[in-house]
């Protein structure tokens, strides 16, 4: 148990048994003629972000109630607010002891869970959790000896077949935030490389030994290809999107990593197979399913033909054949641009198989238009930008209610059967990149509200995961979270029960817009499509995938990089030979409070190969990492170049030499 723990697991067990037993209540209440509407405030359990949207929301209190944030260490109040529309507000107080602890204290409804806040306290404690539960959720571990069949839905990971995209969204995330990553080397492997690259280079391996794989698996829900076709028992075609995003990886940064030989194997499977797997163009009407809610041909749908899917594959397969200046690299920009027309045209935002609808996928369409601007703007296809900023004035309008969760229509919160972990943990991603590239910051705010929804501010008031003591004791749940999903279905086909980061469950239409009744409900879902309260099934990889990308799309709005004057400390964008100038990085690098942490950037003197630089923190917990380097004296450069992160998610400046005398 942590420190957080230790400290408050009498208040815990206190605002516990208030909470569930004050739904309870108020049941039993209504039942005896009474109206007991008593609910104390909810918080995301973990915390804030530093200079981030903060919030909570506190069913059935007064418009104009007051509530205070109270400092658990020493009892005081310091901060105060009113709650409107049950919503409370507290953006602005950005308090410097990260280690501080605080609570919502509401006058008749109690006080909330304690909770921290940080900078960027999100990415510290989810970002390697985000590629844990992918080690961990791996149906096997030596690609050399695998029977793909053993695996239901034909792995990688368990219950996921091909379409699960694991390698694209992985390399994205350590393109996001490198040096973070390349602190974690323990998981995979013994050749001290960061867990995430040895991570994409397993997928990347699988990838590329079953591309033409389409032999039995153990069961699935439906059948692949497209109708009046021969059948496909397995989704091999989307082994070539997953090895495109490696190609294009090794460009910018895997170069180090993987062999060149075995990148130039994974390069001629894709350029000889592409049209072949009709990777060229947007997939419709491929998947088959016999499942209840998505019953016979689905136009797209989160099992291999997600819209936008073929954006993302294809700007893959041009930078890596730009990159190698091939020919090759201009029909793969002509098919991305015609994938992402056919979303600025045909991407309908009042049709629920666009939406809601494909669950698990639907994060990918906002994404690839997003992908398309950050990695190569200039080529993007007319209205792709307009478009994006129309999805997002859809989203504000669905959202626009004290939860801000994106409801289904004017009749309908959520599905009334099935869970939507493709929803809130996905949305934030898209929300964030759309915030960065609109310039929208209201789009940020309504990102880290469905963070908010993951760690406790939904009807249920619990985190989306399951806190059961085995993952607590794997290092599988996520720090000073108090309460966690009441249900989970541990043994289910992928028996993610002790998979490091799972969610298990999102609440349902009849429990908003407050669940009533809560039962705790481990394993005992055997004979039930759906449990009685707080639904589960049991975890997904395309859950935790679109998780996953939420985390990496949020580095986007908080990172930065500046050149300054060692003197003044003044920003600067030109230089003198022989000057001392400070590069600064602001990036979610800070993992210890306790001391200061290091980090790492590119640097690019002219047009040399990139040198890294190491970075050290200003000072214990500052989240600013800088270092001093001296202006070269006798050179033929004329510029110097930071730049930290890759694949569109490079933050970068650059100072000119002025060498007139």
């Amino acid at each position: 148990m942590g420190r957080k723990e230790i400290m408050y697991a009498a208040n815990r067990l206190t605002v516990f048994f208030l909470c569930f037993a004050g739904y309870t209540l108020q049941v039993l209440g209504q039942d005896a003629g009474e109206q007991l509407k008593t609910y104390p405030p909810m918080v995301n359990q973990a915390g804030y972000n530093l200079g981030e949207s903060k919030r909570f929301v506190c069913y059935g209190a007064k418009d104009r109630a007051k509530f205070r944030i109270i400092n658990t260490h020493t009892d005081r109040a310091v901060y105060e607010g009113e709650i409107i529309g049950y919503q409370g507000w507290f953006s602005s107080f950005n308090p410097i002891a990260s280690s501080a602890e605080y609570v919502i204290d509401v006058e008749g409804h109690g006080r909330s869970f304690p909770f921290w806040i940080a900078d960027h306290l999100m990415e510290n404690l989810s970002s390697k959790l985000a590629y844990d539960f992918f080690v961990d959720a791996r149906g096997f571990e030596d690609n050399g000896s695998y029977n793909i069949s053993q695996v239901y839905g034909g792995g990688p990971t368990r219950d996921v077949g091909a379409y699960g995209l694991e390698t694209v969204f992985e390399v994205l995330q350590y393109a996001s935030n490198p040096a973070l990553f390349d602190r974690w080397k323990t998981e995979i492997g013994e050749d001290n490389t960061a867990d995430l690259i040895d991570l994409i280079l397993w997928h990347a391996e699988f990838a590329y030994k079953y591309v033409k794989y389409n032999g039995p698996v153990l069961n699935r829900h439906g059948s692949l290809g497209y109708e009046g076709e021969p059948r496909m028992n397995y989704d091999y075609w989307n082994t070539l999107d997953q090895l495109a995003a490696v190609c294009a990886a090794y460009h910018f940064y895997l170069k180090a990593y993987l062999p060149e030989e075995t990148y130039r194997k994974y390069r001629k499977v894709c350029l000889e197979n592409w049209e072949e797997y009709d990777r060229h163009k947007v997939v419709r009407y491929w998947t088959y399913s016999t499942k209840w809610v998505d019953h016979g041909f689905q136009e797209f749908n989160e099992m291999g033909n997600a819209f936008g899917q073929s954006v993302f594959s294809n700007l893959f397969m041009y930078l890596c054949e730009k990159s190698e200046d091939s020919q090759d690299a201009d029909r793969f920009l002509k098919w991305a641009k015609e994938s992402a027309k056919d979303i600025v045209e045909n991407w309908d935002f009042d049709n629920p198989r666009h939406m809601w609808w494909i669950r698990n996928a639907e994060h990918i369409t906002p994404q690839a238009l997003a992908f398309f601007l950050l990695v190569a703007p200039e080529e993007a296809p007319a209205g792709a930008r307009k478009k994006l900023a129309a999805w997002a004035s859809h989203i504000k309008r669905k959202s626009n209610n004290f939860w801000k969760y994106r409801v289904h229509s004017e009749s309908e919160w959520a599905h009334e059967k099935t869970k939507e972990l493709g929803g809130a943990p996905a949305l934030g991603g898209s929300l964030f990149a759309a915030s960065y590239l609109l310039e929208d910051p209201s789009l940020r705010q309504l990102g880290w509200a469905q963070i908010d929804f993951v760690f406790g501010i939904n009807p249920v008031g619990t985190h989306l995961s399951n806190k059961s003591p085995e993952r607590v004791e794997i290092g599988g749940f996520w720090k000073g979270v108090e309460t966690g999903w009441p249900q989970s279905h541990p043994d289910g086909y992928g028996r993610l029960g002790l998979v490091r980061g799972t969610l298990d469950g999102s609440p349902l239409n009849s429990q908003f817009p407050i669940a009533q009744v809560l039962e705790e409900s481990v394993g005992k879902n055997e004979g039930k499509a759906f449990g009685e309260n707080a639904y589960a099934t049991e975890g997904w990889g395309v859950s935790n995938r679109g998780w996953m990308a939420t985390l990496t799309f949020s580095t986007l709005g908080s990172h930065r990089v500046r050149w300054l004057d060692t003197k003044s400390g003044r920003e600067i964008s030109t230089v003198r030979p022989g000057q001392s100038v400070e590069i600064e990085l602001r990036a979610a690098l800070n993992l210890d409070w306790n001391r200061a942490d290091e980090g790492w950037i590119d640097i690019y003197y002219g047009s040399r190969q990139p040198e890294r630089l190491a970075l050290e923190e200003t000072g214990i917990n500052t989240g600013v990492f800088t270092a001093k380097i001296s202006v070269p004296e006798n050179d033929s450069i004329d510029a110097i170049r930071a730049s930290y992160g890759y694949l569109g998610f490079e933050k970068e400046t650059s100072v000119k030499i002025d060498r007139t005398k």
